[in-house]
């Protein structure tokens, strides 16, 4: 029996954006994450936070999707934050080295669900 697919609620305030993912990151379910990261960039969204707090196991094809949608961001000129990671996401890209090239936001509280904490101070 695999897993439940991770559950994907957007609260979107302007240009930002918060997804926030619970469940696990992994090859099952990676179309699902993938597609709703997808439609915020396609959206114009400037900003899109990630709460990762609700994830219990993030393997490395969840990595790989990070970093896609990172890349993607990032020629679209969007910013996407990846907050509260699973200590098995920070561990893989601990193995890989790839962790510099995400923006990780850890320590404190999560974002809020109804604006992004990371850019309350924005709106």
């Amino acid at each position: 029996m695999s897993p439940p697919l991770p559950d994907v609620p957007r609260r979107d305030r302007g240009p930002h954006a918060l997804i926030a993912l619970s469940g696990e990151i992994d090859l099952t379910t990676i179309p699902l994450v993938r597609s709703a990261l997808v439609q915020c960039l396609g959206d114009h969204t400037r900003t899109v936070d990630i709460d990762l707090s609700a994830v219990t196991f993030c393997d490395v094809s969840g990595l790989n999707l990070f970093l896609e949608m990172a890349q993607l961001a990032g020629r679209s000129g969007a910013l996407m934050r990846l907050h509260q990671p699973p200590r098995s996401l920070v561990r893989v890209t601990e193995i890989t080295g790839s962790g510099f090239l995400l923006h990780f936001v850890r320590p404190g509280p999560g974002p809020s669900h109804d604006v992004p904490a990371a850019v309350e101070g924005v709106l």
